[in-house]
Parts: C-alpha cells; structure tokens; sequence
C-alpha cells in the first residue's frame, strides 16, 4: 500500500527533528540508541500539528491538563487502555514542557512538574506495555535530559512551526513550485523527487 503524502511529510518531519535533537544533544548523543532520537522526532512531528495535540469536543478544542490524563489512567481497568493514556501522557508532558515552559510558569508549574509526570508515565510503561519497554525504560530514567534536548533543539529551529511547514510541503506536492521546494531545504525537509501521491 503506499503512503499518503501526508505519511510521507509527517516521516520527513521526524528525520528533520532527529537530527536537530541530535545536535542538542550535544557529546551525549554518542551514548544515546537511535531509537531514542527517533521516537523523540516522530513525537515532535506529530505532536507539532496542532490537530494531534489538542482534543476537540462541543466546546472547541482544548489541550487536556496531565493531571486529567492521570485521572483517566488511574480509573480505567484495561492495561491496554490505560498503557494508550499514560504514552499519551509522556508524550504530552516532554512536548509541553519543553516548548512552553514559560505559559505553564506563569500557572504556578515548574519543569518539575513535566519532568515527574512524563518519568512516571514511562515508568509504568516499561512494566506493562508490550513494546518498547527498552525505548520507554530508557525515557523514564532520562525524561528531564530528553526534555531538555527538545527544548534546545525547538530553539534552533526557525520560527516555522509543523503547520507552517505542513502547509509548505502540501503546496509543493500540489504545484511543485520551486519556491516552496527551497523554503522545505532551508527547513532542513529533504525531498523526494519520486514521492508517492494519494
């Protein structure tokens, strides 16, 4: 089956932020598995669409506060289900927390409060969840060190965000305008010239 343009970008976008995590990770990346930086990636590509992010009901949508996702974990009797709400739960807090420290400061939350939160998510995970209890175990013992990586790679990053970026890439796929295809390379997307449509 092939892949969707959109499946494509969203892999392009998690290479790019892998590379950038890597630079921020500085001499530590030589004793961190690749695994590592890729999840981190695929997190940052998916999580950076805001439709991944927030949640949409009747009122709009909205970004559902950790302590709620706690709460539903903590009162589901499915391990299945509550393995699905606690990786939503890390996943939430290392983006939250590393790109928006100073909005949730404001709120009275530190790091601290990402960093305990996302650790114990993963923590639980590792002894409960099929796979990748490696990659989980890994991202329970280091979450504060990942976070900090993302945050620093999220600083170098230009000013574009994954919907800026996303829309760059959909203008490209459509028109294959030359324009866009420079604004992709600055932004460090490698394109394919053999890339897959619908």
């Amino acid at each position: 089956m092939s892949q969707t343009l959109s499946e494509v970008f969203e892999q392009q976008l998690a290479a790019f932020f892998k590379q950038r995590l890597s630079e921020a990770a500085g001499p530590e990346a030589a004793h961190t598995p690749e695994d590592v930086f890729w999840y981190l990636g695929t997190v940052l590509a998916r999580l950076g669409l805001s439709a991944q992010l927030f949640s949409h009901d009747e009122d709009g949508f909205h970004l559902r506060p950790l302590a709620l996702l706690y709460k539903d974990a903590h009162e589901t009797p499915d391990i299945g289900q509550r393995c699905l709400i606690l990786r939503q739960l890390g996943e939430q807090a290392l983006f939250v927390g590393a790109l928006f420290p100073d909005r949730y400061h404001r709120r009275g939350l530190d790091p601290g409060y990402f960093i305990g939160m996302g650790s114990s998510a993963y923590d639980y995970l590792s002894g409960h969840a099929g796979q990748p209890r490696k990659l989980f175990e890994a991202m329970a013992r280091y979450f504060a060190d990942y976070m900090e990586w993302v945050a620093r790679a999220a600083r170098r990053t230009v000013s574009q965000n994954a919907d800026d970026i996303m829309a760059v890439y959909a203008e490209w796929s459509r028109t294959g305008s030359e324009h866009a295809a420079e604004q992709l390379r600055a932004a460090g997307i490698v394109l394919d010239s053999g890339k897959s449509s619908h």
